[in-house]
């Protein structure tokens, strides 16, 4: 009886193309390397290297996808990437795993203060090199040097942890320098130093309110007095979150119990809210509150933090307040309002997105919106 042949299971490769094996004896998400034929040795055998950036995959068939795309278009695999490309091929990634538009921006913003390392070889880079590009960060303004502040500095190092991450994965280098510098003490003390926020004086409450129709911004300021929203918040709010029937919104960001919460909207503020919501719908914008951020009129949708800062900042200057108050003072104004009417405690730190510790409250108590839109009114 003649015996039967066995199929491959998988397409065989061409001589010369390289090589896929599957790495057996240890649990790995992607078990498939994939390696080229760079030339022989003396006795003629094969010599074989990563395919990069990426050698590992998910299946087979990936592998084989990505050693027919290198042959299309073969590289120098040996070619080593700057931190530059490597910044570039690291974002785009990092922006797949969903983070926020304005985690995006605070990255691209402290980046611009690392041009002292762009053009390093990533495998020359050791920790001494990201310490010293960390320590002397700074950007070319029309004022001249400006070095990064202590918050910009502590994100630049939480960057070259993550970047170093991705060129360990890809193995474009074998080692996360960045994570064996330590803390940055000085800048985390500075940071730790930080000035208390302010509330807002009765005379300047009033001085919002009469430019509330004619300084753009200002009634911005006024929303987020009278919702709590975090600057960064506020300017991510989606006209589908506001309704308008039952006078609510809802957003959040930075932790679980201020993500994904629902706030009144105040009677005193309705019309600013209505007034935004209508010209989003008719602009076709996504997000809610947009107003001009620099002298050109230009207007950001969504409007980041950075954004509401300059807005913020020159709303206090036009009317001038006091120089020492920061964009994320309002929200402070809430809660004191708040507190000063008898607003009920779990009310507000519902409202402004704080951990109720509360067992009782948290977990075996429901309030809706209603009991809400009772206690934002007693403001």
């Amino acid at each position: 009886m003649a015996r039967t042949r066995k199929s491959h299971a998988h397409r065989r490769l061409p001589n010369g193309f390289g090589q896929i094996t599957k790495i057996t004896g240890k649990y790995l998400r992607s078990p498939y390397r994939a390696m080229i034929t760079v030339g022989k040795d003396a006795s003629g055998r094969p010599i074989c290297k990563l395919l990069k950036p990426q050698a590992y995959f998910k299946t087979y068939n990936d592998a084989y996808t990505a050693l027919l795309e290198y042959h299309k278009n073969p590289y120098d695999i040996d070619c080593e990437i700057t931190m530059s490309e490597l910044y570039d091929r690291w974002l785009p990634e990092y922006i797949k795993s969903g983070v926020s538009h304005s985690a995006i921006s605070g990255i691209k913003s402290a980046w611009y203060y690392c041009s002292a390392i762009y053009d390093v070889k990533v495998s020359e880079v050791r920790a001494r090199h990201i310490r010293s590009c960390i320590e002397n960060a700074a950007i070319m303004k029309k004022e001249g040097l400006v070095y990064a502040s202590a918050n910009i500095q502590i994100r630049i190092k939480s960057i070259f942890n993550m970047m170093f991450d991705y060129a360990v994965e890809y193995e474009l280098t074998d080692k996360n320098y960045a994570r064996n510098i330590g803390r940055l003490k000085n800048a985390e003390q500075e940071v730790g130093t930080k000035k208390e926020h302010l509330t807002f004086s009765e005379e300047e409450m009033q001085a919002l309110w009469n430019a509330a129709s004619t300084v753009p911004g200002a009634d911005l300021i006024l929303i987020q007095c009278y919702s709590g929203w975090r600057p960064g918040e506020l300017g991510l709010i989606e006209t589908d979150n506001v309704d308008i029937v039952h006078w609510s919104f809802s957003g959040g960001i930075k932790t679980e119990s201020g993500k994904n919460r629902v706030v009144p909207i105040h009677s005193k503020i309705r019309p600013f809210v209505l007034s935004y919501y209508n010209k989003a719908k008719a602009d076709g914008r996504k997000y809610v509150f947009s107003v001009p951020y620099n002298r050109t009129g230009q207007i950001a949708n969504p409007m980041t933090y950075k954004h509401y800062k300059i807005i913020f900042a020159n709303i206090i200057k036009c009317l001038g307040m006091n120089p020492l108050h920061r964009a994320h003072d309002p929200r402070k104004q809430f809660v004191t309002m708040g507190k000063k009417a008898g607003v009920n405690e779990y009310a507000l730190k519902k409202m402004v997105g704080h951990i109720i510790t509360d067992l009782t409250e948290r977990v075996y108590t429901d309030r809706d919106l209603e009991w809400l839109r009772n206690e934002i009114e007693k403001i």
